[in-house]
């Protein structure tokens, strides 16, 4: 199984990628290619996407049973222990936020629970 999810990307390429590919959704395209012809899919995503960004998913034999790469995104695939995870950016230029404090005691939810309105 491969799936494709493009943003911003040219008419043309989608048009192409509906040749091998089922598009179920607007940029969405699912399909079940060969690996040769998804690796070619790829190459042409990512020659053609202009200054649109790319998303490829397909199915393979490791603990997660799907691996992915992306094409000019800001999230990127990180390698974590044998799994790929997706690594986002920090918001705001990388200045750590401050937690949010919790408050002590009830809800105001549970306390309607538990004594009624």
């Amino acid at each position: 199984m491969t799936v494709i999810i493009l943003t911003n990307c040219p008419a043309g390429l989608r048009g192409h990628l509906t040749r091998w590919l089922l598009q179920i959704a607007p940029n969405v395209f699912i399909g079940k290619p060969s690996a040769r012809v998804r690796e070619v899919l790829w190459e042409e995503v990512r020659q053609y996407a202009g200054n649109g960004r790319a998303l490829l998913v397909h199915a393979t034999d490791n603990e997660q049973g799907f691996a992915f790469e992306t094409f000019e995104h800001k999230w990127r695939p990180v390698d974590h222990e044998g799994m790929t995870l997706i690594q986002r950016p920090k918001e705001g230029g990388g200045a750590a936020t401050a937690p949010v404090p919790v408050k002590k005691g009830w809800s105001k939810a549970s306390k309607r629970r538990r004594f009624g309105r």
